[in-house]
This record gives C-alpha cells, sequence and structure tokens, in this order.
C-alpha cells in the first residue's frame, strides 16, 4: 500500500496497515524532521509539496521492493504540507518470511523516499 497525505501519520496505526500473514519479521521505519543548522540558523519546519505523480511514484517504489525481496507486503507513506520539528515526514515498512529481507527491503525503501523526484522540500531556518 502507498498513499501520499497531508494528515499526520499516526505510528499507532502503522503496523495494524501491515499485513503479517506469513511474516516472521515486519520492521517500520519513521522519518522525522530533525533541526539543522543552515544559513540562516536552525530548521523551524519543513513544507513538502508535490509535482506530478507523487502516488506513482511510490508505486514504482513499491513494486521495485516486491520484485527484489521476499515480502509479505510493503507499506509506503509520504506527507505533504507544513512540519514542524520531530513530525513524521514518512514512513517505509516491510513484512517478510525472514527478518534479513524485511531489513533488506525497509532499507532500500527509506533511500528511495529521500530520492522521490516528485517532492518538492523548501526548508525554513529561523
Amino acid at each position: 500500500m502507498v498513499r501520499i497525505t497531508s494528515e499526520p501519520i499516526d505510528p499507532s496505526k502503522m503496523y495494524e496497515m501491515m499485513s503479517a500473514q506469513g511474516a516472521g519479521s515486519v520492521v517500520l521505519h519513521f522519518a522525522v524532521v530533525k533541526p539543522q543548522a543552515g544559513e540562516g540558523g536552525t530548521t523551524s519546519y519543513i513544507d513538502y509539496g508535490t509535482k506530478g505523480d507523487a502516488e506513482a511514484e511510490l508505486q514504482s517504489i513499491a513494486a521495485e521492493l516486491s520484485s527484489t525481496f521476499i515480502l509479505t507486503d510493503t507499506l509506503l507513506i509520504r506527507r505533504t504540507g507544513r512540519l514542524g520539528l520531530g513530525e513524521i515526514i514518512s514512513l517505509a515498512a516491510a513484512s517478510s518470511p525472514n527478518s534479513e529481507d524485511a531489513f533488506a527491503a525497509c532499507k532500500l525503501g527509506i533511500s528511495r523516499l529521500r530520492k522521490m523526484k516528485s517532492i518538492v522540500k523548501n526548508e525554513v531556518c529561523g
């Protein structure tokens, strides 16, 4: 499953969205807004927007994960809108009969989410 949303990602509900049937391992990773020092000071918030078909890009990432690893399910979620420090930017999750594939798929998913061409990032420092 993939989703682009402006709504907050609720960690307590994410495991329930995953199909764990037949899985021996479920790995979830949340990326969060962190304070970074820049020219204008430290990060206050980040505005995320989309250009093009972000959901199609997420589908492509999910398909790559499914074709590369032995998985029972994948879940990729990407936030848009204004996100403050500590807010969840994205979720990459994978379930698999084995932990090696679950961890490797999640790691690749994280990498692909960070490099999405359809996501526009505007970091505001204050």
